[in-house]
């Protein structure tokens, strides 16, 4: 380098030379399957903003949550670590004490970034508390009423340091009260008449073969599965209420997008869109999380790069949007992640936006099923198959072929033409569990 250059880099303010990393916004929902978006091709629900930022960036078409349960996800975001590790696996359970300061907002903080947060944290408190050690601003708490407008005028300042934004929107969750036929917290939707309704799944019906646990969970807890006696025109009204809440978080979305416009951040920041978990909608007749059908565990995941690089690319690759998340910001930010995260940086992907590049073979996805009898399970995502187990009852093991079968119809797993492809998957699932301390006599070996 020359010299000259150098003593001048020296004499340059550390904001200046802080801001050349790039700005980090973090768009999420919660419980909004990768399916509920029309950028993904279904016609029975219209996001044109989160649209927008597909248009815009790189989307992905194989994101996955590490658990389907929010305040495990939400763990493993901000933490890199999978939730059953550091002892939340379930909803209402603490971070251990001590542990806050491996929370992303304290690692870019000390890093020079400005970091601040706007609404659901359910880590495990639903609004962060506002002294708590997480590094982290509190602008907003947990409401979506004025959400999008407290970051616009975030957006709207001028800012000597790079930014790390997070706003975190409940809907679609408000699906869950509906359910219950419970008031929703942030307005209601207009009910429709039948007609108007999208029509059932493909996959509406339960595979024959299915792991008989999850019915079994579903009559444990009412409160969340008050639909274990809907009809097919319930499901239906579901269906069509489940995508209007969608529809109505794309608008507040649509705000902050203006607000990067208005204020030309495109040309230095990253946007990151995606959500804690998805939603059966009706397949295999499941509403809510906890499950592992791909309607629960399959995300949206958008990113847009700095001068929208790579726009409108689609990439089929593997994703973790848990702890791949936790890597990928340490890596767009600069910083080391913690000692002991596994999390593989999809940086160096979304940068080449080459679909054949190779990226990871597997991931894997737990689950701990909220209340019930907090039946577990967990499963591998390759490109081709998906393996399920959960630690009980019958047809507890699942294969699927996921370029043939998205929808799991038919379970390979009771088919001896694929008895090799089980025990391949069986082993992955074992390692992976020597790896992450999982214990128990619930594995299939033989």
């Amino acid at each position: 380098m020359n010299r000259n250059l150098f003593l001048g880099i020296l004499s340059m303010p550390l904001c200046v030379i802080a801001q050349e990393r790039p700005n980090i916004i973090y768009i999420f929902t919660d419980q909004h399957s990768a399916q509920a978006l029309s950028c993904m091709g279904n016609d029975d629900v219209s996001t044109p903003n989160i649209d927008r930022l597909a248009d815009a960036g790189v989307l992905f078409t194989r994101a996955y949550c590490s658990a389907p349960l929010s305040g495990p996800s939400r763990t493993s975001m901000f933490t890199g670590f999978y939730s059953h590790e550091i002892g939340v696996n379930m909803n209402g359970k603490p971070l251990p004490e001590g542990f806050e300061k491996n929370v992303l907002g304290n690692l870019l903080s000390a890093a020079g970034y400005e970091c601040v947060y706007a609404g659901k944290w359910h880590v495990h408190t639903s609004s962060m508390p506002e002294k708590n050690g997480f590094g982290f601003e509190v602008i907003h708490s947990h409401n979506d009423n004025g959400l999008a407008e407290t970051c616009v005028d975030f957006l709207n300042r001028k800012h000597a340091k790079p930014f790390f934004l997070v706003a975190s929107f409940d809907n679609p969750h408000n699906i869950c009260e509906y359910a219950r036929q419970q008031s929703l917290p942030y307005g209601e939707i207009e009910t429709a008449s039948l007609e108007d309704c999208p029509g059932l799944p493909a996959n509406f019906a339960i595979n024959p073969y299915d792991a008989d646990v999850i019915a079994y969970e579903k009559t444990q807890n009412y409160s969340a599965y008050p639909t274990i006696y809907y009809t097919a025109d319930d499901w239906r009204k579901y269906r069509y209420t489940y995508y209007k809440l969608v529809e109505k978080i794309d608008a507040e979305i649509g705000k902050i997008i203006d607000a990067i416009d208005k204020n030309k951040l495109w040309k230095n920041t990253v946007v990151i869109f995606s959500s804690d978990h998805g939603d059966g909608m009706g397949a295999h007749q499941w509403n809510q999380k906890s499950a592992l059908y791909e309607e629960v565990v399959n995300v949206p995941m958008i990113v847009t790069l700095p001068g929208k690089k790579n726009a409108g690319v689609v990439l089929s690759q593997l994703v973790n949007n848990g702890v791949d998340f936790y890597a990928s910001v340490c890596d767009w930010a600069g910083v080391s992640p913690i000692e002991g995260t596994f999390g593989v940086s999809y940086r160096k992907l979304v940068e080449a936006a080459d679909t054949d590049m190779k990226h990871q073979e597997n991931i894997v996805i737990e689950t701990t099923f909220d209340k019930g009898t907090s039946s577990r399970g967990w499963c591998v995502c390759s490109e081709k198959y998906k393996y399920v187990l959960y630690d009980k009852g019958r047809y507890r093991e699942q294969l699927y072929d996921m370029e043939k079968d998205r929808g799991e119809m038919r379970n390979l797993a009771v088919e001896a033409a694929y008895k090799d492809e089980l025990y391949k998957y069986r082993m992955i699932l074992s390692k992976w569990m020597d790896e992450h301390g999982v214990k128990g006599k619930f594995r299939i070996n033989d």
